[in-house]
């Protein structure tokens, strides 16, 4: 059985256990995440296309990591303009693992936390609680304040230098 999804602004073609690399999902490594824009749905001739959405038709999958794609280099140019600008982007992803196609309207169920990663969970929020709760952090010391910086004397204004015809005219007047 396939089903084609929309996530992202785009279209996949799944089928159970495939691995798709789609735009970034919300969710860390091991949650589930459900699509529930199934644009069709089917096996053979056996086949259903929504109008654009099939109702009650659901694709469940598992987020293997969170990635980053490869490094786009965009160089903008004006010719004889000295203008010349380069701009990285790397996109964020999500690798997702499609677990089942869900129909009859069902809804994929989250898998439960470990034993161990919960007892970790539940021990951190209790620890939190007691660490507040008891004598107040002792303060430190206010750093010594710095002096000011001295400032530069000013400078003295420069005397006007008088060129040579106004030095001549002044000697004729005199």
């Amino acid at each position: 059985m396939f089903a084609v999804i929309k996530t992202g602004g785009k279209q996949y073609k799944v089928a159970k256990d495939d691995v798709i690399v789609v735009e970034k999902l919300n969710g860390e490594a091991g949650e589930v995440v459900a699509f529930d824009s199934v644009l069709m749905v089917g096996e053979g001739a056996d086949t259903k296309a929504g109008a654009p959405f099939i109702e009650g038709v659901c694709v469940a999958g598992e987020v293997i990591e969170q990635t980053r794609g490869d490094k786009i280099l965009v160089f903008k140019k004006k010719r004889r303009q000295n203008y010349r600008r380069t701009a990285g982007h790397r996109q964020d992803l999500t690798v997702v693992r499609i677990t089942d196609i869900l129909t009859d309207g069902k809804k994929p169920e989250a898998k439960p936390k470990k034993a161990a990663e919960a007892k970790k969970s539940d021990e951190a929020e209790g620890d939190a609680p007691k660490k507040a709760s008891g004598k107040k952090a002792a303060k430190k010391p206010a750093a010594a304040k710095k002096a000011p910086a001295k400032k530069a004397p000013a400078k003295k204004a420069a005397a006007k230098k008088t060129t040579a015809k106004k030095a001549a005219s002044k000697k004729k007047e005199d």
